[in-house]
């Protein structure tokens, strides 16, 4: 009897973008709290950047806050990872096998700059570390030229928790 696993998988390593459709199809993520676009600049197993169109439409901007919406730093570090778990989800070819990614720690945390409605926020993220259940990664948020945030962050990528 053939592996199914074996003989469906894809190598993704080619890819160097993916689209909402794509990144739909690895993280569980969605509205409200799907906080990524798009990812360019992919290079599978090592790096990626995750773009954020920031909207004032998005719920956290009514509380956070009115009059002067500023996107919560915890929600640039979630789009961080999501950028991270997309990375991950095609290194390790979890397309369509609907993984879950858990923090397990964030360091090294800094806000520079305060990210608005209007802005486009680049989320760069870098594997540390990884295997094929617990990564490590750095990442640094921009907008445009200016840092709006920075941290560390590890998370364990759990295939058990879904059928």
């Amino acid at each position: 009897m053939p592996d199914t696993a074996k003989d469906t998988a894809q190598d993704w390593s080619a890819t160097t973008e993916a689209d909402l459709a794509l990144i739909q199809r690895i993280i569980p993520h969605r509205y409200p709290f799907l906080l990524i676009d798009r990812l360019r600049d992919i290079r599978v197993g090592e790096a990626a950047t995750g773009i954020k169109n920031v909207t004032f439409n998005e719920p956290h901007f009514q509380g956070h806050f009115p009059g002067a919406p500023i996107m919560p730093g915890v929600t640039i570090i979630e789009a961080m990872a999501q950028t991270a778990a997309v990375l991950v989800g095609l290194t390790l070819d979890l397309v369509d096998r609907n993984p879950l990614v858990y923090f397990m720690a964030i360091d090294k945390a800094r806000f520079r700059r305060k990210v608005v409605p209007g802005d486009v926020l680049e989320l760069k993220v870098t594997v540390k570390r990884g295997s094929s259940r617990i990564w490590k990664f750095e990442g640094v948020a921009t907008v445009g030229t200016e840092i709006a945030a920075e941290a560390e962050f590890m998370a364990m990528i759990d295939l058990n928790g879904r059928d």
